[in-house]
């Protein structure tokens, strides 16, 4: 571990919720034990002080392979690494010196994935294999020709194994068919600037880097619009509006939804079972919030970014099924103990 550990741009908690791996700026994917914040495994390259940022992580599907806990993770150097994550080896590394990769998604199955970043592509690998299956950076003519900046989240969808949405700078949102190997429809409007892409059902969930009209939900087959989720919802909150770097469904049922970003500083969850509503806000932070990310079973969310602290908060149910937030959190101190966390996770008056 470094003297000054490094600002979390990434994290993803286990398929079994045991384990919460954050991917660093320094290089180091460091996975932490969930229910104790405790360091467990430290993954990382040979390349020291020359390293690049971590920048996308996803643990293997369960089902996928007899061997459990691979983690897959990408580098903004352009490499993809799989892990295998209690033995702290690495399996195997695809490089491209030429490009930056911001994000990376498994399929719902673990038998392919796909990663995205600088060159605007989004490529397609055969997990058993290793090889590329498929390169995408076009559609059909200038109704969607596909992205023209760099690409920041992508998702599989996991209601059809043949469909992927992903977004980036170019105000777009890409919907890519894997049988015809390009983009067929996209979505004009969102600024995707981190893993703030989501889908459940036929809802497509994004977080943009802006001031105003950040998070929003679009249905899927039409493109159009669903909601606005207004960001300030109560009288008490910060002056600065929020910019967010991500934004994500809960697992299973998609009943919250959780972002974060800087400007404010701040993590927010909505209840959408209640309306979008506010139910949690993670503030009083000194630096963004690069990623959230909820754990498989509903119970727990994971802040983290810049101040290099990684929050593991509680999510508990009362009555009529709406949620509230128990403040578990740890943070990654900076000599390397876990200390409580100081934010403040308030359960709005709904949830009494």
């Amino acid at each position: 571990v470094s003297d000054n550990p490094s600002e979390v741009f990434t994290t993803r908690f286990s398929p079994d919720g045991k384990l919460l791996a954050a991917g660093c700026g320094d290089g180091t994917v460091r996975v932490y034990n969930a229910a104790n914040g405790r360091l467990a495994y430290e993954l990382r390259n040979s390349k020291g002080r020359e390293a690049m940022p971590v920048t996308g992580l996803r643990f293997r599907p369960l089902g996928a392979s007899k061997t459990k806990n691979v983690l897959l993770a990408v580098n903004a150097d352009g490499s993809v690494s799989h892990w295998h994550v209690t033995s702290g080896k690495c399996l195997h590394t695809i490089k491209d010196d030429n490009n930056q990769l911001y994000c990376v998604d498994y399929r719902p199955d673990g038998a392919i994935f796909a990663t995205a970043g600088k060159d605007f592509t989004v490529r397609v690998y055969d997990e058993a294999t290793k090889t590329l299956m498929s390169e995408m950076c076009t559609g059909v003519g200038s109704a969607t020709p596909g992205h023209s900046n760099r690409v920041f989240s992508l998702k599989f969808n996991p209601t059809d194994p043949n469909i992927m949405i992903s977004g980036g700078w170019d105000n777009t949102v890409q919907i890519w068919d894997l049988r015809v190997e390009h983009a067929v429809r996209s979505i004009y409007g969102p600024h995707i600037c981190g893993d703030a892409v989501d889908i459940y059902d036929n809802t497509i969930l994004t977080g943009s880097w802006r001031t105003k009209n950040q998070l929003e939900m679009w249905d899927y087959n039409s493109g159009e619009k669903i909601a606005d989720i207004p960001w300030n919802q109560s009288v008490v909150h910060s002056a600065t509006p929020a910019m967010l770097y991500c934004a994500q469904f809960s697992k299973g049922s998609a009943s919250l939804i959780a972002a974060g970003g800087t400007g404010s500083n701040e993590a927010k969850v909505f209840d959408r079972s209640a309306g979008n509503r506010l139910v949690g806000t993670v503030a009083g932070l000194s630096r963004g919030v690069y990623t959230v990310d909820f754990d498989p079973f509903g119970r727990k969310l994971a802040v983290a970014g810049g101040d290099t602290a990684i929050r593991i908060l509680g999510i508990e149910t009362k009555s009529g099924d709406s949620a509230a937030f128990d403040d578990g959190g740890y943070d990654h101190a900076e000599e390397g103990s876990i200390v409580p966390s100081e934010s403040k996770v308030e359960g709005k008056e709904s949830h009494k």
